[in-house]
């Protein structure tokens, strides 16, 4: 939860930001939309599937220290 509240953080400082008197400023640049975009989605997969992820990366790693297959 603590990424949620740093990511709310961020768009709300964003939009703050964008909303200013400078008649220069322009929208939120693409890059920075998919940005914040990209670590949604990765919050949005790494929640639910969290101990699925940590554990296969587990058996990933184990199987490669271990010199599983090595001749």
């Amino acid at each position: 939860m603590r990424a949620f509240a740093y990511l709310t953080a961020a768009l709300s400082a964003l939009t703050a930001r964008a909303q200013g008197d400078d008649p220069e400023r322009g929208d939120v640049p693409g890059w920075v939309m998919i940005t914040v975009m990209t670590a949604a989605l990765v919050l949005a997969i790494l929640v639910p599937f969290r101990k699925a992820i940590v554990e296969a990366i587990t058996s990933a790693l184990s199987s490669v220290t271990s010199g599983a297959g090595a001749a």
